[in-house]
C-alpha cells in the first residue's frame, strides 16, 4: 500500500451514483470497522496511481468497470492504529452489475438518507457534505 511522506495510508473512495441515488458499502464481519457503512473504494497499492486504484477496487469489489469523472478532494483521518488520507472522486458507471463480491452489503441510498448510515469517521467529511448538497451528485450523465 502507498503511503504519503508522513506515513499516511493512501485511501481512494468514490461517489457513483445512479437515478439520484449513491452507492455505499457495509465493511464486512472480519473487517476492520465491521458493520460500518462507507464509500467504496480502497487502499492505493505500491506503484498505482489513485485513480488506477479506484477503477481496480469497484471491478475487484464490485464487478463495476468505471471511468473517473472529477476529483473532488481529500480529507485526513488518524485511527489509533493507522492515519489515511481519503481521496474522493466521482465515477461514472460504464458496465457491470454491482455485486457485493467483498462487503457484507451495498445499498443506493438518496443523499438524504445517509444520515441513517453508520460511517466509517474517515468518510464522514464527505458524507456530510454529499447529505447537505454540497457535493453535485448529477454532474455525471447515469449510464444505467
Amino acid at each position: 500500500m502507498t503511503k504519503t511522506n508522513s506515513g499516511v495510508v493512501r485511501v481512494t473512495a468514490a461517489v457513483l451514483e445512479k437515478n439520484g441515488r449513491i452507492l455505499i458499502a457495509c465493511r464486512g464481519p472480519e473487517d476492520h470497522l465491521a458493520g460500518k457503512w462507507e464509500l467504496p473504494g480502497g487502499k492505493v497499492e505500491d506503484g498505482e496511481s489513485p485513480e488506477q486504484c479506484l477503477a481496480r477496487e469497484l471491478f475487484e469489489e464490485f464487478n463495476l468497470t468505471v471511468s473517473l469523472d472529477e476529483y473532488l478532494g481529500a480529507s485526513t483521518y488518524r485511527y489509533d492504529h493507522m492515519a489515511i488520507e481519503l481521496l474522493v472522486y466521482r465515477v461514472r458507471w460504464e458496465s457491470g452489475e454491482p455485486v457485493a463480491l467483498v462487503h457484507a452489503d451495498f445499498r443506493w441510498v438518496a443523499p438524504a438518507e445517509l444520515k441513517q448510515y453508520e460511517f466509517a469517521p474517515a468518510d464522514l467529511p464527505f458524507v456530510r457534505k454529499l447529505e447537505k448538497g454540497e457535493i453535485d451528485i448529477r454532474s455525471i450523465p447515469a449510464t444505467r
